[in-house]
């Protein structure tokens, strides 16, 4: 091994550089996919163009070109750059690398410190960057996967600007690929649809992509090789996802959202995809029962029913068959008739529970088991439901001090049309007996 370096143990350039490396972007301009940030209308590209960059906080996901665009910057402001991870540096080498920048500033050059995974600082150690941000000794770009409003300190974020990267396109991974035949100089040994499927393995991550181009041509492929025999020799990359973090949130929110919607196919996509990405289908069974109640509520009482079924079924027969359970219940809910007025009315009731939680209720419904209270007035005039005309007596149950509020709106889907029905009936009565 000593002879790929060095005397000063630096890797020479004649070392063998990995295709990544290789097609790294030598400018802003060349960086695929983000053109809505760098563009001269975005705002880094505009931040740039006006020479007022400021410190940022790159947020996407893997091999989108996060350390490529703080290295990019670096060079286009004349600034040294320093890369550290908040994986592997404690606070020692922090005190060391701000000292450095310390003395670059004293001497008129301007540090640009490239903090990896920078959602990993806890918040003592995010708080120390603020005073060499606001001196100018450092400009901060940190890089993370996770959304920053949950990761990062509000301080931290008020002195930085949060710059939005996507996961690359199909179209900006065919550049890619175009640009790595150019540095072998040969076009890649694949058919048509082995290429497609190539691209879609990487899954929006360039490196990921350029990672599997090497290995293809490290096959030396004689002849172009077809899908079935690239997918047995490559493994799709795993699919990013977290399940504490902003993926997990996504995701669910889009399963939610696609119940919702009356959207069996999208509900079952995103279903499908929690659990590819090792989701626990008992969180799942949770938020699904939780959607029964709150999107579909008594426009399909038995939607509450079929979920808890679903629930006890996985229980029973555990993965992968008790997932089949959960996967028809999200169905059952796509299809079913949609109201949220239980909901609404239910938030409405604890928002005036909670702004008149001291009034007593009236007399005329309370008890009265001794004498003192029945001297009182509890329980005076309160009229008998069921010996009244249609069962319904029409008193009011409210506090006395409140004016009647209306909660509960059924709606004209499902079974809300027979509830509505029967509470047009009540609201008709109740006015009959008031006059």
């Amino acid at each position: 091994m000593a002879d790929l370096f060095d005397t000063q143990g630096k890797v020479p350039d004649t070392a063998p550089r990995p295709l990544a490396d290789r097609l790294r972007p030598a400018t802003l301009d060349e960086v695929i996919g983000q053109e809505a940030v760098l563009g001269a209308d975005g705002p880094l590209g505009a931040m740039i163009a006006a020479k007022s960059l400021g410190s940022l906080v790159l947020w996407g996901p893997p091999g989108v070109g996060k350390t490529t665009i703080a290295r990019l910057l670096a060079d286009a402001t004349d600034m040294s750059f320093v890369q550290i991870s908040a994986i592997f540096t404690g606070v020692a080498e922090l005190k060391k690398v701000f000292e450095a920048a310390r003395l670059r500033r004293q001497n008129g050059q301007g540090t640009l410190l490239f903090v990896d995974e920078i959602h990993r600082f806890n918040k003592a150690q995010q708080d120390g960057f603020l005073p060499l941000m606001e001196n100018g000794t450092i400009l901060l770009v940190g890089a993370t996967t996770e959304n920053p409003s949950f990761e990062l300190n509000a301080a931290l974020l008020s002195r930085a600007q949060v710059m939005v990267l996507t996961r690359l396109s199909l179209a900006n991974l065919e550049r890619l690929a175009q640009r790595a035949e150019a540095d072998f100089g040969a076009p890649l040994p694949l058919e048509g649809p082995a290429r497609e499927a190539l691209l879609e393995m990487a899954d929006g991550d360039g490196r990921a992509l350029l990672n599997l181009i090497e290995q293809v041509v490290s096959w030396k492929a004689g002849e172009k090789l077809n899908t079935a025999t690239l997918t047995k020799r490559l493994m799709r990359r795993a699919a990013q996802y977290d399940k504490s973090g902003d993926a997990h949130y996504n995701l669910i929110s889009a399963l939610h959202k696609s119940v919702r919607g009356s959207d069996p196919d999208a509900a079952l996509y995103w279903f499908a995809r929690m659990l590819e990405g090792g989701e626990d289908p008992r969180f799942l069974a949770r938020r699904i029962t939780r959607m029964s109640v709150e999107d579909i509520g008594l426009a399909d009482p038995q939607a509450q029913s079929v979920c808890i079924d679903a629930w006890n079924t996985y229980e029973r027969l555990g993965s992968p068959e008790g997932e089949l359970a959960l996967a028809q219940a999200v169905t059952y809910l796509a299809l079913a008739p949609k109201s949220n007025a239980g909901y609404v009315a239910y938030k409405s009731a604890r928002r005036d529970a909670k702004a008149t939680g001291s009034e007593a209720p009236p007399k005329h419904i309370l008890n009265a088991p001794t004498n003192l209270m029945k001297e009182q007035g509890y329980g005076d005039g309160y009229a008998y439901d069921h010996d009244a005309e249609d069962g319904f007596s029409g008193q009011n149950y409210f506090p006395e001090t409140m004016k009647r509020p209306v909660y509960y709106l059924p709606v004209e889907r499902g079974f809300e049309r027979d509830l509505k029905k029967r509470l047009d009936f009540f609201v008709k009565l109740r006015a009959k007996r008031e006059s």
